[in-house]
């Protein structure tokens, strides 16, 4: 009979890879780094080109307001497609193996990307144009939903005992590099480019980077075997034979609540940055440049709440760095805005800069946290469920809610509902373990 891994995740121990040679290990960080360093800019970049241009190229019949929104809308498709490709990958994850998902799941994500850079506008291909955005970002969002979790996985799994929490934060920052890439590159087009060029075809040059970035990771990618926990269970057990349906009738409660505890990072991130580049360029009439600017400062706050978390959870434990930045943002969430509608941008970086540190407190510690709630045979499906249903929850209706509080009740109302989604975020982790003596195989 097999042993329920819920169950049997008390002793104190960590991940069975002690005897990864230093070179292994250093080539699993770098390859879990480089990969959703890669995926993730992909994402970003529709994100920042929602916020500036496609709105333009591909609604230029509506009014401003519900162009935007339209533009927000196609973003949002990604998120509501990213639990579909949790599952799909985490399937396959959970029963042939982390490396070969993640291969697939890159080709998919970057493949997608750069066939947007290659996608005429409305002009050329009328209603066909925004139909075809919307599959590809769709496709985007199939392939980042299998990004995560095996990322963080090859992580975790290879990682020696007592740091996987710092194995982990190789993952966690691809984030911070990926939006760091996507809105430099903006940024120097936006700078060295007039305002024709740049919405002709600029803004498409980010799209087709992506082609280039899709060797690259693939060449770091097949190097790497395949993490020593799963190969040690799978010769113990017989996979999962569906690790969906599995790890919903054994953990539906560590799914609901990682997924709320995932919120308030989500909302905080693509609040502060889709969103409030938009507002900044529109409503406070900061010039594109200098709000670019002021994202690449603040992606530094970010990288670093990161980092500091992510490695202190290991001594401090998980829930307790979660807990720490859910409540921060809190108190954050009411800063946030009177600090954007000064239109200084000084004051502007502060006020995103602290929302991304707060972001990156909760996001850091997580790269490990939500691996840890699952059991080897669904750890891949579990993990990446929680990670991308709170995508949805908090990321994929936060630039529409925040639009159309910000319209209906003035820019103190988006403030609010950040503050809002992190006592969800603080409440749901409250009501979750302490994960970091388990034993992950």
């Amino acid at each position: 009979m097999l042993k329920d891994d819920s169950t049997r995740q008390n002793t104190v121990t960590g991940a069975d890879s002690d005897g990864d040679s230093p070179e292994s290990l250093r080539r699993v960080a770098v390859a879990s780094f480089i990969g959703t360093a890669i995926e993730f800019y992909d994402f970003y970049v529709y994100g920042t080109a929602a916020a500036l241009v496609l709105n333009e190229a591909f609604f230029p019949n509506l009014s401003s307001l519900n162009a935007t929104l339209a533009s927000f809308s196609t973003y949002a498709v990604a998120f509501a497609a990213r639990p579909i490709g949790s599952l799909l990958f985490g399937h396959f994850g959970d029963r042939v193996g982390r490396k070969s998902v993640l291969v697939a799941s890159l080709l998919l994500m970057g493949l997608s990307t750069a066939c947007v850079g290659l996608l005429p506008g409305y002009s050329t291909l009328g209603v066909w144009a925004p139909l075809l955005l919307v599959l590809l970002r769709f496709l985007q969002g199939v392939g980042l939903g299998g990004e995560w979790g095996g990322a963080a996985l090859l992580a975790v799994e290879h990682a020696p005992r007592g740091k996987r929490g710092l194995f982990a934060a190789f993952p966690q920052l691809g984030p911070s590099v990926g939006f760091f890439a996507a809105t430099g590159i903006f940024w120097i087009l936006s700078t060295t480019l007039d305002d024709e060029a740049f919405h002709s075809w600029g803004w498409r040059v980010p799209f087709l980077l992506s082609f280039l970035l899709v060797a690259v990771g693939l060449f770091v990618r097949l190097k790497i075997s395949e993490t020593p926990v799963f190969a040690k269970v799978m010769k113990e057990q017989e996979a999962s034979k569906a690790p969906a349906l599995e790890v919903f009738r054994r953990h539906p409660r560590e799914i609901l609540l990682g997924a709320g505890g995932m919120v308030v990072a989500y909302g905080l991130f693509y609040t502060a940055t889709t969103y409030c580049l938009a507002y900044g360029t529109t409503t406070l009439g900061v010039p594109r440049n200098t709000m670019l600017a002021v994202s690449l400062v603040a992606c530094l706050f970010l990288a670093a709440g990161t980092w500091l978390a992510a490695t202190r959870s290991d001594a401090g434990g998980r829930r307790r760095l979660v807990l720490a930045g859910a409540g921060l943002a809190v108190v954050w969430g009411l800063v946030l805005f009177p600090l954007m509608d000064t239109g200084q941008p000084v004051l502007i970086a502060l006020a995103l800069g602290g929302a991304l540190f707060c972001m990156g407190v909760v996001y850091g510690p997580m790269g490990a946290y939500l691996p840890e709630l699952f059991g080897v045979r669904v750890r891949y499906s579990g993990a990446s469920f929680a990670y991308n249903l709170g995508g949805v929850l908090g990321g994929a209706v936060s630039p529409l809610v925040a639009t159309r509080l910000q319209g209906e009740f003035g820019s103190s109302s988006v403030g609010w509902y950040v503050s809002a989604m992190a006592v969800v975020s603080l409440l749901c982790v409250l009501a979750l373990p302490e994960t970091r003596e388990r034993e992950l195989g």
